[in-house]
């Protein structure tokens, strides 16, 4: 048994990530941390800490899910494996590639897995859409685009509004989910930049914001979200030289190629694969290569992010 202890008790791990954990048969929820005691009284007998350090010094657990604002993920992650935890971080890993790497190399050091929450890759239709590559369904991929776009998020979520904690708006939210399929897709980034704005909304991180990268093979890959658009997208489609496959929407079930559609519908709860995934890999002492989102792929993120970050304006 997988004893988790769950650091933050926010919107994503109230309504996805601590009820995968209760569903995962393997898995049991031995603690959270929040500063809120409400939030705790949601889980009967379950024990809750105001700090993380206080929770590593007081439990014995196998495994810690960082879901905490993204300004501590670097401490609290760090912490976790340097107390002989595996640890489970949400996306994405950290406020600058510097710290991501500093996350990675204390894993290493560690022996601890550490896997970050980029649950698309266990998406089937991304799965498949990656084997057709391969099986050359396309011929030569030559462009990949995803756009993501909505009004701001709910008052629930504030923080992602700050850009002290949240580091960015929809570039570090959203964005970095399908840079992540991107990479799922097409292997290390190699070249990124692009631009941010506050077209719409006056606040202290961007409204939108537009990314470019180029992968091996001369891959360009086209990323634009926005927190302006009352008109929602969730679009994701991959260009070759013969053909093109089309996930729209990208958290839909359906693929499509050459006029045919394939139904390839994900778990209910899209945090359900990744935490069954992470087990795997504790319960049979794996190594990081048998996570789905291992954090020494998934800080490729980060590095993308600052690529755009640090683009003329």
């Amino acid at each position: 048994m997988v004893k988790w202890l769950v650091a933050g008790v926010g919107d994503i791990a109230r309504k996805r990530v601590i009820p995968a954990i209760l569903a995962e048969p393997r898995s049991s929820l031995a603690g959270v941390v929040t500063r809120t005691a409400a939030k705790a009284q949601a889980y009967p007998g379950v024990r809750a800490w105001s700090t993380l350090e206080a929770a590593l010094q007081e439990s014995a657990v196998d495994a810690v899910y960082v879901a905490l604002p993204v300004a501590m993920h670097a401490q609290a992650t760090i912490a976790s494996l340097d107390a002989g935890i595996h640890v489970l971080c949400e996306k994405p890993m950290a406020m600058s590639f510097a710290q991501a790497q500093s996350m990675v190399i204390a894993a290493q050091k560690s022996g601890r897995l550490f896997g970050v929450s980029y649950y698309r890759r266990l998406y089937p239709k991304l799965i498949r859409a990656r084997q057709l590559i391969a099986e050359g369904a396309i011929g030569q991929p030559v462009l990949a685009e995803a756009n993501c776009h909505g009004w701001l998020e709910s008052q629930e979520r504030a923080w992602l509004r700050d850009p002290a904690l949240a580091g960015g708006g929809p570039l570090y939210d959203i964005a970095s989910h399908r840079i992540d399929a991107l990479n799922f897709l097409f292997g290390r980034p190699r070249r990124a930049t692009g631009i941010t704005s506050n077209a719409v909304h006056a606040m202290g991180v961007e409204d939108s914001a537009t990314v470019v990268i180029q992968f091996d093979g001369g891959i360009h890959g086209i990323v634009d979200v926005r927190w302006n658009s009352r008109v929602p997208r969730d679009q994701f489609r991959i260009v070759g030289t013969e053909g093109e496959i089309g996930l729209d929407p990208l958290n839909g079930a359906e693929l499509r190629l050459a006029g045919n559609v394939e139904t390839l519908a994900t778990h209910g709860n899209v945090h359900y694969p990744l935490v069954e995934n992470f087990v795997d890999a504790v319960v049979n002492n794996g190594p990081s290569a048998t996570l789905a989102s291992p954090g020494d792929q998934a800080m490729w993120v980060d590095w993308v992010i600052e690529q755009v970050m640090r683009a003329p304006t």
